[in-house]
């Protein structure tokens, strides 16, 4: 570890390693880059804790895009992030994604969402009641008045191995990885200058970006600065089946997408199980390192959904439970990804809410093309930069799970 950096990411889960490797993928960039995490283990990290999926099927075009470009480099992932005879395999599962609408509300956004969709050029496809049930037999679709199906460029991977690849990548193209915790930033003016590490050493950086997920308040806070993002608790179950429904689907080779029910519950294969999570019907933020499962969610919000929708769900039990953060925009739900407007050698990468792993190959090219040639070469993500959160300005994104 150096004295100075040109770039100092905090953070070292997916957002910040993204950042690092594209930042030393590029030959236009010539600088240093150090990344801080405080937990080598990644154990409690967003990351390690997620459902690990991706989908094309938002509201808005640029989170459409994202995901497009975000699919794609997954696809790609092995062949990129390969170091020596290490070629990292994801383990991708193209299940699709599978929204239930049983509203005249939920339906009307389906159908606004498949708009937009089809524009960016995504594969999704609007079913009737018939036209689900022939794909989906086991599925109850009585109270179902529209359904949306994403045919291909969605679906579920290894939540640690994309990590694990971006960070073997970057270091091995000359980035520091180190195992700290920043506990300070300096700041001159309108500009950062350093930030010190809880092992006591001060380093000096030319740009600071924030990678640091549900503590990225506390991160812009030492630079005196804010971001309205906090822990939002999240618990995921993996249960297994009396009588598996698995297999039965008429598309896709038999395989079941991860589908969203109008409840809000979610549930998806998970190898022989299942997994699935449903918002809290209570959810205010919680302590950094309070990572204590909502049992009761289970049979409470869970269950009853998932038994009313298919009698393959009524004979179940958990297996496993755990439960993770988001770091939760409570803006807006939707990333913030730009400098800030008058500290601008400080760059937010915050605010995913559920979407980091997804939205991480996007995020991170963006970030480096910032700092590379201080503005965006390939996709345009001012609609989702630091300035809205100044103007208190919602980027309205209406397929947030």
């Amino acid at each position: 570890m150096k004295s100075q950096y040109d770039v100092v990411i905090v953070g070292g889960a997916v957002i910040g390693s993204a950042v690092a490797y594209f930042l030393t993928a590029n030959p236009d960039f010539t600088g240093s880059v150090l990344v801080v995490e405080r937990d080598p283990t990644y154990a409690k990290a967003s990351t390690s804790l997620s459902a690990a999926s991706i989908r094309t099927q938002f509201s808005n075009a640029i989170n459409v895009k994202i995901s497009q470009f975000g699919y794609q480099f997954i696809k790609d992932f092995g062949n990129l992030m390969q170091v020596g005879d290490d070629k990292p395999d994801l383990n991708f599962h193209s299940g699709g994604y599978l929204y239930l609408a049983g509203t005249a509300e939920q339906e009307q956004i389906l159908r606004e969402s498949h708009d937009v969709q089809a524009a960016c050029g995504a594969d999704t496809v609007l079913w009737d009641q018939d036209e689900l049930s022939r794909a989906f037999p086991h599925l109850n679709v009585a109270d179902i008045r529209l359904a949306s199906y994403g045919r291909s460029g969605e679906g579920w991977f290894n939540n640690t191995g994309i990590m694990a690849g971006f960070r073997n990548k970057a270091r091995a193209q000359g980035a520091d990885v180190i195992s700290d915790e920043v506990v300070a930033i300096g700041r001159s003016g309108d500009a950062v200058t350093s930030v010190t590490l809880k092992s006591g050493a001060v380093i000096q950086a030319g740009t600071v970006v924030n990678a640091s997920g549900p503590r990225a308040a506390l991160t812009a806070r030492m630079a005196g600065l804010d971001i309205p993002v906090e822990p939002r608790k999240r618990t995921l179950f993996v249960f297994d089946c009396a009588k598996t429904p698995e297999g039965s689907a008429t598309v896709n080779q038999g395989r079941l997408p991860l589908m969203i029910d109008p409840t809000g519950v979610f549930c998806r294969p998970e190898g022989r199980f299942f997994l699935t999570g449903a918002v809290p019907t209570s959810d205010p933020a919680v302590d950094w390192d309070d990572f204590e499962p909502r049992y009761e969610e289970f049979e409470d919000i869970i269950w009853p959904a998932l038994a009313e929708r298919s009698s393959g769900f009524e004979a179940i039990k958990v297996v496993n439970q755990w439960a993770g953060h988001y770091d939760f925009n409570t803006l807006d739900h939707n990333l913030v990804v730009g400098r800030h407007p008058q500290v601008r050698n400080f760059v937010f990468a915050n605010g995913f809410s559920g979407h980091g792993l997804q939205q991480g190959p996007a995020a991170g090219r963006a970030v480096s093309e910032l700092i590379i040639y201080g503005g965006y070469r390939t996709l345009d993500m001012s609609e989702v930069g630091y300035e809205r959160i100044v103007e208190n300005r919602p980027f309205l994104e209406k397929a947030v799970i």
